[in-house]
């Protein structure tokens, strides 16, 4: 069966879900994130200060195209990487792309207590996120199926996306 592959903002609940959408469905869970920062050996917010935004997105642009080949894999990708049309033709060769969307406050609410997410570690985090969001929104509108999280359980969102999974199959 095809991976099921969740993309969107951070803070949408892609972490969350993709572990829950593991469990349930009793499928291998690959997080592209963990897969950058342990073949860098440093965490993501080092590597963009340290290398920037352009290395970072050529290692994960690696990634995708190593991991496109899996079969029956949750796959949580990172919220830029829909931004590359390599990546988004990558991972829908063997995929089902979920995007789950939140509103800013939403997301500002749910990122705001980790210091480790770099492109919040800005002088105007909600205006850096609604910024970001408006240039994303056609990059994430690429995505099969748009998820709204916002207010909803994580165990809520995992079963629509299966249920939207199942139907795109």
């Amino acid at each position: 069966m095809k991976n099921i592959v969740l993309v969107g903002f951070m803070g949408t609940g892609k972490t969350a879900v993709s572990m829950v959408l593991a469990d349930i469905l009793n499928m291998p869970l690959i997080n592209i994130d963990s897969l950058i920062e342990e073949r860098e050996g440093m965490p993501i917010n080092e590597i963009f200060a340290k290398k920037g935004e352009a290395h970072f997105r050529q290692v994960e642009g690696e990634v995708i195209k190593e991991i496109s080949g899996h079969d029956d894999t949750v796959i949580d990708a990172g919220g830029g990487s829909m931004i590359d049309e390599e990546n988004v033709k990558n991972l829908r060769k063997n995929g089902v792309l979920l995007c789950l969307n939140a509103s800013p406050e939403e997301i500002l609410k749910r990122t705001s207590k980790y210091s480790n997410r770099p492109l919040l570690n800005v002088a105007d985090p909600p205006g850096n996120i609604k910024e970001l969001l408006a240039k994303r929104r056609e990059y994430y509108e690429r995505a099969d199926y748009q998820i709204d999280t916002s207010h909803k359980d994580i165990n809520k969102v995992a079963e629509e996306v299966i249920r939207v999974y199942r139907c795109m199959l």
